[in-house]
């Protein structure tokens, strides 16, 4: 490591911890050429994630665009953000644990409406009639009616038990 006063290549670790987030690693160096000290931290590069829009065009992955689609879904309803940023969490993490530089908007989506599905029904409903560009409103009630007959299944097989 250069140090960043005098430029010298040699530089030694004098003290290293974990940060508090346990996500880096905090080092003290002292330089061997002018004796100042500074702090350097080290963690994990991330890949990359690319995402292929529907037009083909490509962006870099942005946690905050699907938390803000969440946000905008679940708007007057009784859901915490806590359980939004766990959404977004665990599809972050699904994403980098594909181990794919490129992955399709539209599976980011199907994963997030599964989500939402099990959280709010109504910011599920939400989310897919943008997403999925509904055009009437008898898109909206066939999507409803696959709600409501997927629970009258359940609640059927649950009968049966």
């Amino acid at each position: 490591m250069r140090c960043p006063f005098c430029e010298n290549p040699d530089t030694r670790v004098i003290d290293s911890r974990p940060t508090e987030e346990g996500h880096a690693i905090r080092r003290r160096r002292e330089c061997d050429g002018c004796s100042k000290r500074f702090t350097t931290y080290e963690k994990v590069e991330g890949i990359v994630l690319m995402v292929i829009k529907k037009d083909g065009s490509r962006e870099a992955f942005d946690r905050n665009k699907v938390l803000n689609g969440i946000i905008k879904a679940c708007e007057k309803r009784p859901v915490p953000i806590d359980s939004m940023e766990k959404i977004v969490d665990e599809i972050e993490r699904g994403l980098n644990n594909m181990m794919e530089k490129e992955i399709e908007s539209k599976l980011i989506g199907e994963v997030l409406m599964e989500h939402l599905k099990k959280l709010d029904e109504v910011a599920y409903v939400r989310f897919a009639s943008v997403y999925r560009q509904f055009k009437d409103v008898n898109t909206f009630v066939a999507e409803i009616e696959k709600l409501l007959g997927k629970d009258k299944k359940n609640e059927v097989i649950a009968d049966e038990k």
